[in-house]
């Protein structure tokens, strides 16, 4: 493991420089690896107060 110590943009340089070194077939996979990674990243359950409940509505102003 290395630790470096760079700015935010020499690092997004770095990895952008990296990133174009590989050939397009490559890149692809990357991205696709990259794609699966996130997927399985911990989120936070949104809870939907208005999941079980259902609305009716009646426009009233409705001009037929």
């Amino acid at each position: 493991m290395e630790i470096r110590f760079q700015t935010k943009e020499e690092s997004n340089r770095q990895q952008q420089e990296e990133f174009l070194k590989l050939s397009k077939v490559e890149r692809i996979y990357s991205f696709l690896r990259l794609s699966e990674r996130i997927s399985k990243f911990p989120v936070k359950n949104k809870v939907d107060k208005n999941k079980d409940n259902f609305q009716i509505v009646i426009d009233r102003n409705d001009k037929k």
